[in-house]
């Protein structure tokens, strides 16, 4: 049987002095042993008991990434207790939808977020303790009926007893099928729903993962996505774990660079939105550089790639892309400096990972091959071959909590239903063609998937980013389709000095409506956007950097 509490107590027992987690603290990086996470797991098991939280009952957790993050989520989840990791970043509204939701009884939260808690505790039913890792409660802000508690008093009075053989956590083992996390959905279409993920989905992603990426105990993965969202809590927290190796925590996403440098990461994972910052700096750099373009040209770019390594650690080996659609001519630039890089795809409803490019056989413009332990189907598929991807395996959800509508919604017998279309060569590699919902079927019965034309058009140096949309003509019964682009300001300014011009916003309107054009010359006619709309603000997203959809429409037209 594997669960969580066991990786845990592998590899404390194994690599009880090893490093698990580097963080910087004025100005300091310090550290935790895997020996240092076992006893912090135990006194917070501890504590939970004598808050008086039962195995099977809910606690959730808000906090931004820090060390803490990792062993009180140990704490919780190594006893049975189902773990409600919240986005530290949520309004009060949001936050108290998923603390209602979730019926969770407690909550473990950074001090900076009372001031958000004290609004909406008193209306939080099944709330009875809130525990603030630092900072102070306010007295007047504090609720009837809900105890309050400093974290680091709480251990003092649990320590000793955890350390017995009779406390909480020798006396409450969880099993394989029991719920580790109840991860709220990031809301791109609409309200969160919570996925019951347990400690064999999670675990089973360790046994598929290490069979595509070597991990060696020498390994430093750098954390800079946050923990709450199932990429990072899998990647960049248990797959370490599993490796018993140890992960850097960046301070902020300002200080990504230099934080590289100071601990020399050789894995990192990123969303896109990350990698692309991380490429056009270096992108840009060589475009100054006439050798190092000469070097790159000639399929030299492992030579360039020394010096680029050197700029982010020296040791970077792995960056795993996931979250969205990476763009492959990225991809394939990393590689060529000697970073091989990987991406994948999957769903918090999966824990999250169900594709992942193995390291030795990489296919760009797809994202990998299933988990050795995961099938997949292509469900009505098209001429094409693109229908909807479903899934089943040990990562699975148990379901929807409290939401047996949506869980039968998303269930074909034992395959879940991904909602998302694509495509499965002969070699079993995926390729992702887009949103079910996002499909925009044309007048002749055409499908075209936003997310390709959206990937060919920021394609463009001058457009930032963009969001296709399907609208209706009066005269037509399908849709036609649509774009909303946001311009790259940096890089229109920056290019355009050099050539002693500074653009208007209606040059630069019809700077970006001829960059679509031009783009778009690359892909089919009927995928081509027809009307263009141009905004100077970026695009609303979730906290995970996903654009929500539901937010942008095109009104339709008379023609």
């Amino acid at each position: 049987m594997s669960t969580i509490r066991t990786v845990l107590l592998d590899a404390a027992a194994q690599r009880s002095d090893g490093v698990a987690v580097r963080w910087k603290s004025e100005g300091v990086w310090r550290t935790w042993t895997y020996g240092d996470y076992l006893k912090k797991t135990r006194n917070i098991a501890e504590a939970a008991g004598k808050l008086g939280v039962k195995p099977g009952q809910r606690v959730a957790m808000m906090m931004e990434n820090r060390p803490e993050w990792m062993v009180v989520y140990l704490g919780l989840a190594c006893c049975g207790i189902e773990v409600v990791p919240i986005d530290a970043r949520l309004q009060e509204r949001e936050v108290a939808h998923i603390l209602n939701d979730s019926e969770s009884c407690a909550l473990f939260a950074s001090g900076k977020l009372w001031p958000l808690i004290s609004e909406i505790e008193g209306g939080l039913a099944a709330l009875k303790h809130v525990v603030l890792l630092d900072g102070v409660f306010s007295e007047t802000k504090k609720a009837d009926g809900v105890r309050h508690h400093d974290f680091a008093a709480l251990l003092a009075s649990a320590e000793a007893d955890a350390q017995r053989p009779d406390s909480f956590f020798d006396r409450n083992v969880p099993a394989e099928g029991d719920v580790a996390s109840i991860i709220y959905t990031s809301g791109t279409t609409g309200r969160p729903k919570g996925a019951m993920l347990t400690h064999g989905n999670f675990t089973s992603q360790l046994e598929g993962a290490f069979q595509y990426f070597t991990v060696r105990t020498s390994d430093n993965f750098l954390l800079v996505l946050p923990l709450h969202h199932a990429f990072a809590f899998t990647g960049n927290f248990l797959v370490p774990m599993g490796a018993m190796c140890e992960v850097s925590i960046v301070e902020n996403l300002r200080t990504v660079s230099e934080n590289m440098r100071e601990v020399s990461p050789s894995i990192l994972l990123a969303v896109p939105l990350l990698a692309e910052k991380m490429h056009n700096a270096i992108i840009a750099k060589i475009r100054k550089n006439p050798v190092a373009r000469l070097l790159l040209a000639i399929g030299l770019g492992k030579v360039v790639g020394k010096k680029v390594i050197a700029g982010l650690g020296g040791r970077l080996r792995i960056i795993i892309c996931g979250g969205a659609a990476s763009d492959p001519a990225m991809l394939r630039n990393f590689t060529k400096f000697g970073i091989k890089s990987l991406e994948g795809y999957g769903l918090s409803e999966t824990a999250p990972i169900i594709t992942l490019a193995p390291e030795n056989k990489i296919k760009f413009g797809s994202v990998g091959r299933p988990l050795p332990n995961c099938e997949i189907r292509i469900a009505s598929p098209n001429a094409e071959g693109v229908g909807e991807i479903q899934v089943r395996g040990p990562m699975v959800m148990k379901g929807y909590f409290h939401n047996e509508a949506a869980t039968a919604e998303v269930f074909d017998g034992p395959w879940f239903r991904t909602g998302d279309l694509g495509k499965m060569d002969a070699e079993n590699y995926v390729t992702i063609t887009g949103r079910k919902k996002s499909l925009i079927v044309n007048r002749e019965g055409k499908n075209i998937y936003p997310e390709e034309v959206e990937m060919v058009v920021n394609a463009s140096p001058y457009i930032l980013e963009s969001i296709v949309v399907g609208y209706h003509a009066a005269s037509e019964k399908g849709e036609r389709v649509g774009i909303i682009v946001v311009p790259d300001m940096d890089r229109i300014g920056e290019d355009h000095k050099e050539k002693g011009q500074s653009l208007s916003d209606d040059q630069v309107v019809a700077l970006c409506k001829s960059e679509v054009q031009r783009m778009a010359r690359e892909i089919a006619e009927y995928k081509r956007p027809r009307r263009i709309l141009v905004r100077f603000e970026p695009l609303e997203k979730t906290t995970t950097q996903k654009v929500k959809r539901y937010l942008y429409s095109m009104p339709d037209t008379e023609d």
